[in-house]
């Protein structure tokens, strides 16, 4: 959109950038560990765990087990539930101000068409068991 002097601004809108609908728990460990300062391969040896362990956790390939989490927050000085499901004590949203504001447009975009895939995927889901439950016969 643009304001009175003709320059593009992005349009504001309110989310969590690590909430559920924005970041999985793999974006919210990455986001937490640099903002710690830590190499992926330095939280691993913090942790007692391999490199790809750390790295498959980042990429949602896995998770960690209980006594792993807990060890990531207390490193990570983030609350067990952020890293989880994006409340409680976490790391703070990364910085837009500076950004060209094409890239702000752009990073707006993204967002719009990552919740709407979810919606989709949710959608898809309820009718992937509807349709289970009527080849079933109930």
């Amino acid at each position: 959109m643009q304001d009175q002097e003709g320059t593009t601004e992005a349009p504001q809108t309110d989310f969590d950038w690590y909430g559920p609908d924005m970041a999985t728990f793999g974006d919210r460990l990455a986001a937490a560990r640099e903002q710690a300062g830590l190499e992926q391969r330095q939280l691993a040896k913090r942790l007692g765990v391999k490199l790809k362990s750390v790295r498959d956790w980042e990429y949602d390939l896995s998770e960690p087990r209980a006594n792993k989490l807990s060890m990531l927050a207390g490193l990570l000085n983030v609350s067990m539930s952020w890293l989880l499901t994006g409340t409680g004590e976490g790391v703070s949203e990364p910085a837009e101000a500076g950004l060209d504001p094409d890239v702000n447009e752009l990073l707006t975009e993204i967002r719009d068409l990552r919740l709407q895939f979810t919606a989709s995927a949710d959608r898809l889901g309820r009718l992937e068991k509807q349709l289970r439950l009527k080849l079933k016969g109930e």
